[in-house]
């Protein structure tokens, strides 16, 4: 059974990972810590565990094995150092952390440490991506020229989202660090990882950070990646669009249907499985003493993406990923 030790419950979605915890038999919650003192003890009460008031002191506990951080993006780095470094194993939520230099950090200590890491990157192993990358894999659009994928919501508009996440110092940016990881990574997947990025960032409420985003990534060969994101819309549909010299894929135009273009129109393919999810994956691969490869590797890759399209929205030119501090 892995011991597992919360931190923090900052992120909206910090109380789902709580339940892949509690739902897995493999895992059990051992200890809850949190930035914010009293947010933490009330988890703890809710999931009958012990507040821990010190970081230190629940990384240097021998009742837990690993941890689940949810913790503001900017205090990403500094945690996960400190959990390496004592031994923790550690499962986080995107992104690792806000620059490329920071990741490598991060990364180095894992590796020094021998622990095993994941990151949630949960739209990778959907059933949709696992049927796309078939039908890549079998070629029938040739070689892709363009890739977009879309994902918005109201959260600013509507005003659901916690007032944090608006908080520059403690999210590192708005909408596209935060939603628009998960087109990002995407498009990092479908088309790899491309020379340079641009990027353009839209205030529509008015916020410290960007509602409303569009990022192009560029390749050597001419292809061209397109991310948005937004917190300002109402019924966006979330939806992927391949483009190739053979053919073109779409999904979620707006139905939840995957279809593929041939010389008689359009095929729809059928979507079967999705992966275990990235938080089933880490548990297993503690368990057997593996490394999430592929997770890490598009991981890393999202964070210099991430850190590359704010650099490109500030100063307003393109910015080449191979510039960015190691």
């Amino acid at each position: 059974m892995i011991r597992i030790g919360k931190i923090s419950y900052w992120h909206v979605h910090a109380e789902e990972y709580t339940q892949a915890v509690l739902s897995h038999p493999g895992s059990e919650l051992a200890a809850i810590w949190d930035e914010n003192a009293e947010r933490g003890l009330r988890m703890a009460d809710k999931y009958g565990v012990p507040f821990v008031s010190s970081l230190e002191e629940l990384l240097g506990r021998d009742d837990i094995d690993a941890v689940v951080i949810d913790a503001p993006t900017t205090k990403h780095r500094d945690i996960m150092v400190q959990a390496a470094r004592a031994g923790k194993h550690i499962f986080t939520e995107k992104v690792i952390a806000p620059t490329l230099h920071e990741v490598n950090e991060v990364l180095s200590e894992v590796q020094e440490a021998g622990v095993r890491m994941g990151v949630s990157l949960p739209r990778l192993y959907d059933a949709y991506t696992v049927a796309i990358r078939d039908v890549l894999a079998s070629g029938r659009l040739g070689t892709l020229t363009q890739a977009r994928v879309r994902l918005s919501h109201n959260g600013a508009t509507a005003n659901w989202l916690p007032a944090h996440f608006y908080d520059k110092n403690e999210t590192a940016g708005g909408a596209m660090i935060d939603l628009g990881c998960h087109p990002m990574y995407l498009v990092r997947l479908f088309l790899g990882q491309p020379e340079q990025v641009s990027a353009q960032y839209g205030y529509v409420t008015g916020k410290d950070v960007e509602d409303n985003a569009i990022v192009l990534l560029g390749y050597a060969n001419g292809a061209i990646g397109v991310v948005e994101a937004g917190f300002v819309n109402d019924r966006s549909p979330f939806s992927i669009e391949l483009h190739g010299t053979k053919g073109t894929l779409l999904y979620g135009l707006p139905e939840n249907k995957l279809l593929v273009s041939n010389q008689d129109g359009w095929e729809e393919v059928q979507i079967g499985e999705r992966l275990p999810l990235a938080f089933e994956q880490w548990v297993q691969h503690i368990e057997d003493g593996t490394e999430a490869e592929e997770n890490l590797t598009i991981a890393r890759d999202l964070t210099s993406l991430m850190e590359a399209a704010n650099l490109s929205a500030e100063s307003g030119r393109a910015v080449r990923l191979d510039d960015l501090k190691q």
